[in-house]
């Protein structure tokens, strides 16, 4: 596999859908200080929404009659709606004034949440979920923006930042929302998500720079655009695909990890006993800043390759995990240091190789949370039938997609970027 581009400026593919004025204001003393923190800390809650129900599914199954493996589907719906928004809004990042969107997202989430949690049956909660999940894509709306502002010699260290607060709130909500549902009730943490969504949504958006933008063409011009800048970015095209596959792997070992831990035919916890578990998620929020370095240093193609290398072996360890604690754990550490450096690599490149990186950005993390709800949606059945080693055959098959799909293209890209050059050539000798 050619190096990758992501140590250098690419020249741009695109052009963006909104005329960039110059900004009003930026923050500035205590709000500079506060802005990457800050939005870290919003990453880290809005992330949260996506995952809550996972430790929460035998707690939801008991309340709504059902068991869990038969409402390990919110899961999925969770991270549908997560990529639904993701193609919607996220794109607006290039032509619209991020504030406002940020504040409006916000709100529309903490609604959603509120009536997951006055739900009375699975098919309203699913209905909230999915809403909430759509609406918290403030993450992926500021992630270009911290990649604008940062230096070039240190861009994939401020993404990484951001991205582990990402994970940060992964780990929270299964171990925080684990405990807190086993305490309190199911309902009450959805209840509490409202609240730091609302509160960090609005502070968020109140320290983001004044933007003055002039949107040129439709609202949803991005949207539209998203399948064109793929095929011309073959780099983008490959940061999807291959963050699709480690995504899928990791959703469908960690959404399933609570039927595992939880029933009777595995180990037997308590949900809060299996929300701990998710401290092994601790790993990512550790991993993301040294990857980040790594992606600056090196690249994103080696960053990349050893993740992948490091999934691989997770998933016997997972396998084996469904009868050895110790090997559970392992695995659990691995999955998720491989994860967050496949994600640091990929998103930096995904960032850096057009001229619209809103968009881009999209059509990456779109990629990543579809192949994840596909792969999660697979793995709940597959785990009825089969028990955990279902759930480590969808694991690896993803891993395995992920990987052979991206592996002849490379060679193909690079002779239409030659063709593409001496056409150029020859127009320019006439």
């Amino acid at each position: 596999m050619p190096s990758s581009p992501s140590s250098t400026t690419p020249a741009p593919t695109s052009t963006p859908a909104a005329r960039r004025e110059p900004s009003g204001k930026g923050p500035s003393g205590a709000a500079a200080r506060l802005f990457l923190p800050l939005i870290a800390l919003c990453t880290a809650v809005t992330a949260a929404n996506i995952y809550l129900a996972a430790p929460l599914l035998p707690l939801i199954a008991h309340d709504m009659g059902s068991t869990p493996s038969a409402v390990a589907w919110l899961a999925s719906v969770a991270q549908l709606g997560y990529a639904a928004g993701l193609l919607f809004f996220a794109p607006l990042g290039d032509s619209v004034n991020r504030r406002r969107l940020v504040a409006a997202l916000s709100l529309v989430a903490t609604a959603a949440l509120l009536a997951a949690a006055a739900s009375a049956g699975t098919g309203a909660l699913a209905g909230a979920v999915l809403v909430a999940s759509a609406a918290t894509v403030v993450p992926q709306l500021l992630v270009p923006l911290v990649a604008e502002r940062a230096p070039a010699d240190r861009r994939a260290r401020h993404v990484a930042a951001v991205i582990a607060g990402l994970f940060t709130g992964v780990v929270a909500a299964r171990v925080l929302g684990g405990l807190a549902g086993q305490a309190f009730g199911w309902r009450a943490v959805f209840v509490g998500a409202a609240v730091l969504t609302a509160v960090l949504g609005l502070a968020t958006a109140y320290i983001l720079p004044v933007e003055r933008r002039q949107r040129r063409g439709p609202l949803f011009a991005g949207l539209v655009a998203i399948p064109g800048l793929v095929r011309r970015s073959p780099d983008l095209w490959r940061a999807c695909v291959r963050q699709a596959g480690m995504y899928g792997a990791w959703s469908a070992l960690w959404t399933s990890l609570a039927l595992l831990l939880t029933e009777g035919e595995g180990y037997g916890m308590t949900t809060a006993a299996a929300g701990l578990f998710g401290l092994f998620g601790l790993a990512a929020s550790v991993v993301a800043p040294l990857a980040g370095g790594l992606v600056d240093r090196f690249g994103a193609a080696k960053v990349v390759r050893s993740a992948y290398a490091l999934a691989a072996l997770s998933v016997p360890l997972f396998w084996l995990g469904g009868q050895v604690m110790a090997a559970l754990c392992a695995a659990a550490v691995l999955v998720h240091a491989a994860l967050v450096a496949s994600h640091v690599a990929n998103q930096t490149l995904a960032l850096t190789t057009t001229s619209a990186p809103a968009t881009a950005n999209t059509a990456y993390v779109v990629a990543g949370f579809a192949g994840g709800a596909l792969a999660s949606a697979l793995a709940g059945p597959a785990f009825g039938h089969w028990g955990w080693g279902g759930v480590c055959a969808v694991a690896g098959a993803w891993l395995v997609l992920g990987w052979t799909a991206t592996a002849v293209r490379p060679a193909r890209s690079a002779r239409s970027a030659r063709s593409a050059r001496s056409v150029r050539s020859v127009r320019s000798a006439r």
